[in-house]
């Protein structure tokens, strides 16, 4: 066991760059009543739907908001449960639970486990097991990683920002940005960014057996068009606007409509409109590369079969997921950006409070805009985004005002057993020594979010 308390942290971005960030001058624009509104043109095949209105002054939500066609009563009204609980302060974090958790996870396959946790500027850096199984060199919050659909968020912000510039607008159809990409019109950007689109996961096939389906698309490369191929050959899982349905598909479709209206690749975006504005020094986009530069932690995959020996996808071009989930990152810059993000660094007031539109998501859980709320045994709700890629399981919540942030590794995969321990890691961390002391009992819980979990322990 590796524990170091810190005080004071150096590592936490200042609050002004040299220059505001592209959104922030946008929307400053339209607040001062500027119309910024420039949609590309209407398919062919939605000429007949009304024309996009005015550009008017933002509305309580903030600017270019407003929905531009004829919107379902769901799209109005959020669904009965979407409303996020009133805020509760959580206790104080149980590091000693925390610690226990890494070691349970451990024992139950992963070979390292670890979790930064940041609690008003007080850092607590845990560590168990190992970042390489052939050196037995020891897991470090130094080491980087793939952080799964935590990418999801990234690529939900850049979103968010273009429509801050008014290049976007939630309740249009995606096919007015890509015409004919999609089967129908009626399927919308908010749709997309969250899962009620109806749009079938790829992945869910190409990975029905974990280690042959990963091996196949180790080394590929897909175009984001070929990704959505694979999803359209399959039937739609509901109507445009139904109920939450994950799918990486979505979030395919996310980064077509970033490389669209900016006219540059994802990685160029989450680059320019984040990583630099906030000084991430570990997170990169380094797709088709297959290699994750610097000191990094090793990725295992479990294979289907019980017993059977762990499979290093530590080297893969993960581009099955791209802005679905190829970034790499570490605990510390994860816990930057979420903390950024809560706090209003990355969007305006409005793009946020867009994000924190709730739509039930499973269990004590909650969907937004590439934002996941989840509701802990104690009453505190946390915001932030689970993933899952071959060889690691990410885990990386806020608080509400991103003044206590906890992220958190396992460096393994398609192990249930493992991901709902450490699922756990958000009790010690944000409910403190009274739960998490206690049997937790949630429902038995798999992994949605990337590659699926296909073991069933």
């Amino acid at each position: 066991m590796n524990v170091t308390d810190l005080a004071a942290p150096p590592d936490r971005p200042r609050r002004s760059t040299p220059s505001r960030p592209r959104w922030l001058r946008a929307a400053t624009a339209v607040g001062a009543g500027v119309t910024l509104l420039a949609l590309l043109p209407l398919p062919a095949a939605a000429q007949t739907a009304p024309p996009p209105p005015t550009a008017t002054a933002p509305d309580e939500r903030g600017a270019a908001f407003a929905p531009t066609e004829a919107v379902a009563p769901a799209e109005v009204v959020a669904p009965a449960g979407a409303v996020a609980p009133t805020a509760v302060a959580p206790p104080k974090p149980d590091v000693t639970g925390l610690k226990g958790v890494l070691r349970t996870a451990v024992s139950q396959g992963a070979p390292g486990a670890m979790a930064r946790l940041d609690d008003h500027g007080t850092l607590h850096h845990l560590t168990v097991g190992t970042s390489d199984r052939r050196t037995g060199q020891a897991l470090s919050n130094k080491d980087r990683f793939r952080i799964g659909s935590v990418t999801k968020t990234f690529s939900a912000v850049v979103l968010l920002q273009l429509v801050d510039e008014g290049k976007l607008v939630l309740d249009a159809p995606v096919n007015r940005y890509l015409p004919g990409l999609l089967p129908d019109d009626r399927i919308t950007v908010r749709h997309v960014l969250s899962h009620r689109s109806g749009l079938y996961d790829y992945s869910n096939d190409m990975f029905a057996s974990s280690v042959s389906g990963f091996e196949a698309v180790r080394t590929k490369v897909f175009t984001y068009r070929q990704l959505v191929a694979r999803s359209l050959s399959r039937p739609r899982t509901t109507a445009p606007g139904g109920a939450y349905s994950y799918s990486n598909t979505n979030f395919v479709v996310a980064g077509l409509l970033i490389e669209k209206l900016t006219g540059r690749g994802v990685g160029a975006e989450y680059r320019r409109r984040i990583i630099e504005p906030l000084k991430l020094r570990d997170t990169f986009y380094v797709h088709p590369d297959t290699a994750i530069p610097g000191r990094f932690a090793r990725g295992y995959l479990t294979p289907d079969t019980r017993g059977a020996a762990l499979v290093d996808a530590t080297r893969q071009t993960a581009s099955w997921a791209q802005s679905a989930g190829a970034l790499v990152s570490s605990t510390r810059d994860l816990g930057v950006f979420l903390s950024a993000l809560t706090r209003g660094k990355l969007t305006s007031a409005g793009a946020l409070a867009q994000m924190r539109r709730w739509v039930p998501a499973g269990t004590q859980q909650a969907y937004g805009l590439g934002l996941r709320r989840r509701d802990l045994s104690c009453g505190v709700s946390v915001y932030g985004h689970t993933g899952a890629v071959q060889g690691y399981y990410t885990y990386a919540f806020t608080t509400q005002d991103g003044k206590r942030t906890l992220t958190a590794l396992a460096n393994a995969s398609n192990n249930g057993t493992v991901h709902n321990t450490m699922l756990r890691t958000l009790e010690s961390a944000f409910c403190g020594r009274t739960t998490s002391t206690r049997e937790i009992r949630a429902p038995y819980e798999h992994s949605e979010d990337g590659a699926p979990d296909l073991v069933r322990h």
